[in-house]
């Protein structure tokens, strides 16, 4: 199977992305990039190298729904003349922006995060969202947990990874163990696990740190070779990555709960204040 990196600028803090061409019958595209001339020049010439136009696509699958992985996905299908999108049920941000829900702000309200800070983090949104064109039910397909894409020469199996969000999946090719798996393996990055509501009932939290921890652990049961990340370069070393996400983020678990607001008020240091405008 022939599976092509492709890296695309993005308007992020985070630097690039990196979305997956599938260069082999039916043609798919894993991950498509945020809504920016930039990323689209950028897709349109890496395809190109690898002998293939947009309109070529049949596939677009979203390993998750935030504006730098899926920005492009609507443009990209009608280029493709209605090539098929597909994205585990349980994502949203394709659909609506991230605190557009009442639940959404339920949950922060509840979370303790004062008004102010609510109103700032649905000004960044806002602001955010306009890199990603929304979708409506009837114009995308169910990733589901298990299945299998299947390719010429092979199949990918999907995975649902949750933790970075509910529907995080990751792909699976089990004759050499090779995984694409969006932001639930970076190399470099910290996969933040989001607060998000849980999809099966809206009023409670996803446990997403617990389920992140539980996506690692699948991901490790298939003994990895290789795994692209949706950022960074790969990664050749899965086991000892696997040891240090673990211990790193058991201890943020403690620590949110020995230390409380203290703990809440470093993290907040850690993060910078808005998106950056690079790009």
């Amino acid at each position: 199977m022939n599976i092509i990196p492709i890296s695309l600028p993005t308007p992020f803090y985070i630097g690039p992305v990196n979305v997956y061409l599938i260069a082999e019958d039916p043609v798919t595209l894993i991950d498509t990039g945020p809504k920016t001339k930039e990323a689209s020049e950028a897709l349109r010439d890496g395809m190109r190298r690898a002998g293939f136009l947009a309109s070529d696509l049949r596939r677009i699958v979203l390993t998750h729904a935030h504006e730098d992985h899926c920005g492009l996905a609507r443009s990209l299908r009608d280029q493709a003349k209605n090539a098929e999108v597909l994205v585990h049920d349980w994502e949203t941000g394709h659909l609506v922006g991230r605190l557009e829900h009442e639940e959404n702000r339920a949950l922060l309200v509840r979370a303790g995060v004062p008004d102010n800070e609510i109103s700032a983090m649905r000004r960044l949104y806002e602001d955010v969202r306009k890199y990603a064109d929304s979708f409506a039910d009837h114009e995308y397909n169910s990733l589901k947990d298990d299945a299998e894409l299947e390719f010429e020469t092979g199949v990918l199996k999907v995975v649902h990874t949750p933790g970075h969000t509910p529907g995080s999946c990751s792909f699976v090719r089990e004759a050499d163990r090779t995984i694409i798996a969006g932001d639930c393996v970076l190399k470099r990055i910290t996969p933040n696990p989001i607060l998000s509501p849980d999809p099966v009932d809206k009023s409670r939290r996803f446990h997403s740190l617990a389920e992140y921890l539980v996506s690692l652990a699948r991901l490790r049961s298939f003994a990895p070779t290789l795994v692209h990340g949706g950022h960074g370069e790969p990664v050749n070393d899965y086991e000892e990555l696997f040891q240090s996400l673990r211990a790193r983020d058991s201890a943020k678990t403690i620590a949110g709960h020995k230390f409380g607001s203290a703990y809440r008020s470093h993290s907040l240091g850690c993060f910078p204040p808005t998106v950056s405008r690079r790009g």
